[in-house]
């Protein structure tokens, strides 16, 4: 018998994207968007607009500056077709046909791997779009321009794109760094109360288990962020922004390889409520909820003190988020939840528990009639502080 032969290389795949922060991205005397499309390359560089319906409701002459914009940088970039507009939230990525009108669309008007994708709106179609730019000619470059505090803050900050397909949330997507993200603090003005709050579960999230100091001051200016501070959310999403690029970079698995996903705290639940809910829950809302019978868990399981487990309840409802919502009613359907989401991971469960405030840990099994106490636990105290949506 031949024995077998094996080549074998070790290949350094080395990341490099930007994350800037700027106010008023598309006032034409401010040069990052074109900057950012240039690179030191001489132009125009064809670029193709993708925007979020909601984010144009809010501001209707959004086009009209792009537009604007665009022509005060003509040597820079040359839009290829008016911007494509799409549903916000979940709408955006619910199944492939955004993703295939934008691949038609690509297609047409010849973008190559040196145009660009511009992508304004919330995570969900930052999401769907990342997918497209990321799978036509294996790649085209894209930039993000997120426009909600979740986005900015999270969810454009990171390597994943996704869409939603059978009845899974984020079931086919791509591991693709961005060519940048313009992170722009007036597109936040218009947002609606509830995506405003909604934004700042991300930030509780990744304090929890990274930046103890970074909670005290969520709690500290949950009265500012309430009413709406620019100067409070520009901290927020810029502290948190950093603390999720330094766990992409540093943590030592920026492609998932491993079980383990700290940053996704809170989240096996949050996914099977967003779903239950029938997209009706926003996606910061859910989370809120997740980590709230998470750090409940943690508490009845005796890794969390009840002193800190109150706290982070306290946490959550002073920025204005829910501790429960109807669908956590449905027990059966939540903790089917937990089989999906190791399932999307792969390999053994793995859950991020909280041991303190700043402190995670991973467990590798979650007890069913425990995780149903913690459920009826987080009801009973919810019921009694008046803090239920739905």
């Amino acid at each position: 018998m031949v024995p077998p032969v094996t080549l074998r290389r070790d290949i350094d795949v080395r990341l490099s994207y930007p994350v800037h922060f700027t106010r008023d991205l598309l006032a034409v005397d401010n040069p990052l968007l074109a900057e950012t499309v240039a690179n030191g390359v001489s132009g125009p560089h064809a670029v193709l607009a993708a925007i979020d319906a909601g984010m144009l409701a809010a501001q209707p002459d959004l086009t009209k500056r792009l537009g604007a914009y665009c022509r005060r940088h003509r040597d820079v970039l040359s839009l290829v077709a008016e911007p494509l507009v799409f549903p916000g939230g979940e709408a955006a990525k619910d199944g492939g046909e955004h993703v295939d009108l934008l691949h038609d669309v690509i297609d047409t008007h010849g973008i190559c791997r040196h145009s660009y994708v511009l992508a304004i709106g919330g995570g969900a179609l930052l999401d769907m779009a990342g997918l497209a730019a990321s799978t036509a000619h294996r790649g085209v470059r894209l930039i993000r321009v997120p426009t909600t505090v979740l986005a900015q803050n999270d969810s454009a900050i990171g390597i994943k794109t996704a869409i939603n397909r059978n009845g899974k949330k984020n079931f086919v997507g791509t591991f693709a760094a961005p060519w940048a993200v313009l992170n722009d603090s007036c597109f936040l003005a218009t947002l609606p109360d509830r995506d405003w709050r909604a934004g700042a579960i991300e930030a509780l999230k990744v304090g929890l288990v990274r930046d103890a100091d970074f909670v005290t001051w969520l709690e500290d200016s949950a009265p500012a962020l309430r009413r709406r501070d620019l100067t409070a959310v520009e901290y927020l999403v810029h502290r948190c922004a950093e603390l999720h690029l330094n766990h992409i970079a540093g943590g030592g698995d920026p492609f998932e390889t491993g079980s383990s996903r700290p940053l996704d705290f809170g989240h096996w639940s949050a996914h099977k409520l967003e779903q239950l809910s029938g997209y009706e829950l926003r996606h910061g809302e859910a989370v809120a909820v997740g980590i709230a019978l998470d750090a409940t868990y943690s508490h009845l399981v005796g890794l969390l003190d009840a002193r800190d487990w109150q706290r982070i309840l306290r946490a959550i409802s002073v920025l204005g988020l829910p501790l429960t919502v109807p669908q956590l009613n449905h027990t059966r359907a939540v903790l089917d939840g937990l089989e999906e989401f190791r399932r999307h991971l792969g390999g053994p469960l793995t859950i991020t528990l909280l041991t303190g405030i700043g402190n995670g840990r991973d467990v590798h099994e979650m007890d069913q009639e425990l995780i149903i106490a913690a459920i009826r636990r987080l009801q009973m105290h919810a019921c009694s502080a008046s803090h239920v949506v739905g």
